[in-house]
């Protein structure tokens, strides 16, 4: 579903990625780890179309997308949950989900948002309330949600745990299962990276903007000299 070769980004003359290429596959959740600076934000951005590549090529779907702009890759069904969620804080609980849904049909959008109540529980008792005033683990459940209203193939997530308490980042891991169970197909960066390598498909290690080891989560989840060398014990 979404192929980026030999991408290089820079931003003026520092290379924040240099020559990556990974792919995801329909269905499948990618865990993207690596330490901060690594690149893995850059990664996502760029596969977002919110940064023009010096280098490579990104496609989704089998369609060249590396110029395309944001709005279009979301018309196209993907989708990117930014890292500290970027909700609107001034704008109640149901509007930031109307908003997600901007790029369907109104009857389609009604039904997304009586699914994202029925799904996220906490957004629902909260609908009529400004989002500023959401928790961290609220905020986030809620820029999942608005992602999801547009019905996405693709979700790409950045730091989904990030400044979550222990028992809200359970929450989220088990909403990453579920996404798959669900048929949906993820691609995360995630900073609890053995955490996010267990429950993956597949992952990529980033190193200095590079790739630097790839293969099945559990796997590399099991590697404890990737942890040692790369990772600190995260």
């Amino acid at each position: 579903m979404l192929r980026a070769e030999r991408v290089t980004t820079r931003y003026g003359a520092v290379v924040a990625l240099r020559d990556v290429s990974l792919h995801v596959d329909e269905g499948e959740l990618v865990a993207l780890v690596g330490p901060n600076g690594a690149g893995k934000t850059t990664l996502l951005n760029t596969v977002a179309g919110l940064v023009r590549p010096a280098g490579g090529r990104v496609t989704f779907d089998g369609r060249d997308v590396t110029a395309a702009e944001p709005a279009k890759l979301v018309r196209a069904g993907l989708v990117l949950v930014p890292e500290r969620r970027r909700i609107f804080r001034d704008l109640t609980v149901g509007e930031n989900l109307q908003l997600g849904g901007v790029t369907i049909r109104r009857a389609e959008r009604r039904h997304r948002l009586d699914e994202a109540r029925s799904r996220f529980t906490v957004l629902d008792r909260k609908w009529a309330t400004p989002a500023g005033y959401l928790s961290g683990g609220e905020a986030q459940q809620l820029a999942v949600a608005r992602a999801l209203m547009s019905d996405p193939r693709l979700v790409l997530l950045d730091e989904p745990t990030l400044g979550l308490a222990p028992a809200m980042i359970d929450v989220m891991f088990d909403l990453l299962v579920d996404l798959r169970q669900r048929g949906r197909t993820v691609l995360v960066v995630e900073q609890n990276a053995r955490r996010a390598l267990e429950i993956a498909d597949r992952g990529y290690l980033l190193r200095s903007g590079s790739i630097a080891i790839e293969g099945p989560g559990p796997e590399l989840a099991a590697h404890e000299d990737l942890f040692g060398t790369y990772l600190g014990n995260t």
